[in-house]
């Protein structure tokens, strides 16, 4: 009904209403979530900077706990929850297939989330078993049933951006194929079709098991599915984070792919080899044999680089492009020059790109490899590449689109513009500086987890560390103060533009 929609007076898209209204409500429990993991991350890095060493070992591992699953989960998926109702939505001129069925997956998602956390914080003698959850560690059974709520809900959220597409060409709401960010939106959706079915295969026997109805799993078997799942979500991570780029070089400086073909061929490579990253966790393991991990990590895996490879063209090209068209052409870098870096989301793009691909992806490849993998592998220097994927390439990407949401979707005016300005570049810095200070202490042997590197907690042993471990430990901590700002400056902007920002 013509009523269920308006039209954006910047862009020109039919927005549906109720598509709109599920937008907005997973986008601020998204902000609500990066704020609570936010500030359980910073009480994780003055304890794991030995010279402040702020929180008990238990403590230390409630809080990261809760770290874990409300920044790698629940900030990153609810707002790729909107981001899959915009593009299909919004981004197609289409109705939503089933808001109803949109705000049952929104109260599966948020109830997971709110039952996870307060497990973990009522009793975290029991249930502070990190993100990773590995058998034989038993929570209790709520804390793997949160989790499967959650899931479940994220995939019918999924399911319903497939029927929103499916209705959209039946009713010929757009012409051609589909536009390109849709495209990698509709990458994302397949890669969290897979991840979450082997989260079900992990996550639904190891609830049984926690209740005693069901034998107890086997470690190294519970392991290789568990991986099949928690990484590969980081895959789909990538493809949301991708597909943003693409629309804030549109949206900041009117960039578009220079060959749509070549991009679109790098998200299919996704969808074929991307999930093979996750080999990297169990390559240590007697699980595998030699020839699935050489396979894995070597002819399978160069598939994937050679998708981001081309998008690392591809998105920089459109925006180099798009700039050039505008007169910046005075020789190599006056387009670079001249791109509008006080636009906040514009330099939020820049800093993902630049902190994905030579923080995460270039360590990624190392881990990944099966001979320097026995390196890395369970040291500090894995969560800092993980670190430089999702804290600062993904989350610095859907920061920035923030800064269109709001006055897009959420039709207020930008509040405190001018220190806008500076956040992307606060965050950006300081999530560097953190993944930079894991990962250089992570090669000086520092473990991936231990709360007490001097004292052992208490235990009857001791190992003396290189000094240069603990200096790199400092710059880990001095860069998550820094991102703390960023990251809290974020939040403030957010929600003062939905409070006091001036309606559009």
């Amino acid at each position: 009904m013509a009523e269920e929609f308006r039209t954006c007076p910047v862009t020109g898209f039919k927005v549906h209403l109720p598509a709109e209204k599920l937008i907005k409500v997973n986008g601020v429990t998204a902000v609500v979530a990066i704020l609570i993991g936010g500030i359980m991350a910073l009480l994780v890095a003055m304890t794991r900077w030995e010279t402040i060493h702020l929180l008990s070992p238990l403590d230390y591992y409630k809080f990261l706990t809760l770290h874990g699953w409300n920044m790698l989960g629940y900030w990153i998926i609810f707002f790729e929850v909107a981001i899959l109702y915009f593009t299909a939505a919004v981004m197609l001129n289409c109705r939503l297939a089933s808001p109803k069925v949109g705000w049952l997956a929104y109260i599966l998602m948020l109830s997971g989330a709110l039952i996870t956390n307060i497990t973990v914080l009522m009793n975290p003698a029991k249930n502070a078993i990190m993100f990773t959850s590995y058998v034989p560690l038993k929570a209790d059974p709520l804390y793997y049933l949160g989790v499967i709520l959650f899931a479940v809900g994220a995939l019918t959220a999924v399911l319903l951006f497939f029927a929103t597409l499916h209705i959209a060409r039946k009713e010929k709401t757009y012409k051609g194929s589909l536009p390109l960010v849709v495209f990698g939106a509709l990458t994302a959706a397949i890669l969290a079709f897979g991840t979450l079915f082997f989260g079900a295969v992990a996550l639904v026997p190891t609830f049984t098991w926690s209740m005693d109805l069901t034998p107890t799993w086997d470690a190294l078997v519970y392991r290789i599915i568990f991986w099949a799942f928690a990484h590969s979500s980081q895959q789909i991570n990538v493809s949301a984070m991708i597909a943003v780029w693409y629309l804030l070089a549109f949206l900041t400086v009117g960039g578009t792919t220079i060959n749509e073909k070549f991009s679109r061929l790098a998200f299919l490579l996704y969808i074929l080899f991307i999930n093979i990253a996750s080999a990297h966790h169990i390559l240590v393991d007697p699980g595998v044999t030699p020839a699935w991990k050489i396979w894995n990590t070597s002819y399978a895996m160069y598939a994937a680089v050679l998708a981001s490879m081309m998008h690392a063209f591809a998105v920089p090209g459109a925006i180099e492009v798009a700039l050039r068209k505008k007169g910046y052409t005075r020789g190599l870098f006056e387009w670079l020059w001249k791109a509008p870096w006080k636009n906040p989301a514009f330099s939020a793009l820049i800093l993902s790109i630049i902190t994905f691909g030579f923080l995460g992806g270039i360590t990624g490849v190392l881990a990944g490899t099966e001979q320097l993998n026995i390196r890395f592998h369970n040291t500090l220097a894995i969560t800092g590449h993980f670190h430089g994927t999702v804290a600062a390439g993904t989350t610095l990407a859907f920061m920035g689109l923030t800064y269109y949401v709001l006055p897009l979707i959420f039709r207020r005016e930008v509040v405190g513009q001018k220190y806008a300005v500076y956040q992307p570049w606060l965050f950006g810095i300081g999530v560097s500086l953190v993944a930079i200070g894991m990962m250089a202490s992570g090669l000086y042997g520092v473990p991936r987890r231990h709360a007490d590197l001097t004292g052992f907690g208490g235990a009857g042993f001791a190992f003396d560390y290189d000094p240069t471990a603990f200096l790199w430990l400092s710059i880990m901590g001095l860069g998550a103060l820094l991102a703390a700002v960023g990251g809290a400056l974020y939040v403030l902007i957010a929600v003062g533009t939905l409070l006091k920002g001036k309606k559009l």
